[in-house]
């Protein structure tokens, strides 16, 4: 059987640019990114006019205690009929979105089991509106653990799989971005399953679900040897790669991020070799930003650093006369000096100095 060759991207001109967030490669997902009530099939009979009063009157109020018990309440209730749960759920929703001192009371009043509840619900319009609350009043760090421990993390996965929209998929994943924040909740949110899921969404997903997705899987996988394997297990490095390699993506740096938090890992490096990373990786060190030509440089440091192979493979890329270019130029960081002189170091080693180590740490 004949071996595959590594995919050939198909670069854009050497203009590499982030339209992102220019603060840094990820930012939080936002509250509430579904687009205000959008009509059919979601807008559950109620008028544009009504839904539009709804959320100017959630967006002045500091509600009352009383108010968002009463909500809570209703939502509670078995008695409570569709249009009125309908109902509940929007007003804590936009209550939770637009006011930090309502997230707090919201929890506090016990609201989410029962919104946690809305995700298995027949109905899509409480689906969307329990996931989009829930990622609301997790933006307010104490209530990230008793989102956790209501059980919230396997019906977010559910929600990130078969939400009924794909602003609901979208804002699962923001959510369950933000309880990853909670130490140890990443490894268990990976366990749930949310990992395939976020590399589908990295593949198939508009703008918003790529971000939202590649966002989440870097918080899932930074801290976390065994997400960083199943990533890569459900091939996410191949769609990582195809968006660093597209300069309108958008998702350069953050595509990037992900890609050298999976090659720390053995498997990680494997995998980015085989499916054609080193050349996108090099041209990220010769046409890149500031920041692409850092975090490509500290990738192909990993991918080089115990394997004289690939060390091989990234020299005859062409790979050292930039990185001797960013070694001297005035406007790199010291830090990233020194990356680029360590790796031209390794890439002028001889290929008899040392083999590949697969016992070496991780």
């Amino acid at each position: 059987m004949e071996s595959e060759s590594p995919p050939m991207y198909r670069y854009m001109p050497r203009s590499y640019s982030d339209s992102g967030d220019s603060s840094g490669a990820f930012s939080d997902c936002n509250s509430d990114r579904s687009g205000e009530f959008p009509p059919s099939p979601l807008s559950g009979g109620a008028t544009s006019a009504s839904l539009h009063l709804i959320l100017l009157s959630c967006a002045a109020v500091d509600s009352s205690d009383e108010v968002i018990d009463s909500l809570v309440a209703e939502l509670s209730s078995p008695t409570t009929d569709l249009e009125s749960l309908r109902r509940a759920a929007t007003e804590l929703r936009l209550l939770a979105k637009h006011n930090p001192d309502n997230r707090i009371r919201i929890a506090r009043a016990g609201a989410v089991p029962p919104l946690i509840s809305l995700l298995s619900h027949q109905d899509p319009i409480l689906q969307e509106n329990g996931v989009t609350a829930l990622l609301n009043l997790s933006l307010c760090d104490e209530n990230k653990a008793p989102i956790a421990e209501a059980g919230a993390i396997r019906p977010l996965v559910r929600a990130l799989k078969s939400g009924p929209t794909a602003a609901a998929r979208e804002n699962a994943a923001c959510a369950l971005l933000r309880l990853s924040q909670l130490d140890g909740l990443a490894t268990a949110i990976g366990r749930a399953g949310a990992i395939p899921l976020l590399v589908n969404l990295l593949e198939t997903g508009g703008p918003r679900g790529k971000k939202d997705a590649a966002t989440t899987l870097y918080s899932l996988c930074h801290g976390s040897r065994e997400n960083k394997l199943q990533a890569v297990q459900h091939g996410a490095v191949r769609p990582l790669l195809e968006l660093m390699a597209d300069s309108e993506s958008g998702m350069v740096d953050k595509a990037a991020y992900v890609l050298h938090a999976l090659v720390t890992t053995l498997e990680g490096r494997d995998a980015a070799v085989q499916e054609g990373g080193i050349p996108v990786l090099v041209e990220m060190v010769e046409a890149g930003t500031q920041r692409q030509k850092e975090i490509a440089t500290l990738a192909l440091l990993q991918i080089c650093e115990e394997n004289s192979t690939y060390r091989t493979m990234v020299a005859r890329e062409g790979a050292i006369p930039p990185l001797v270019a960013l070694s001297q130029s005035s406007n790199a960081k010291p830090k990233l000096k020194t990356k680029a002189e360590a790796l031209i170091e390794l890439l002028r080693k001889p290929r008899s100095a040392s083999g590949r180590s697969r016992g070496a740490a991780e």
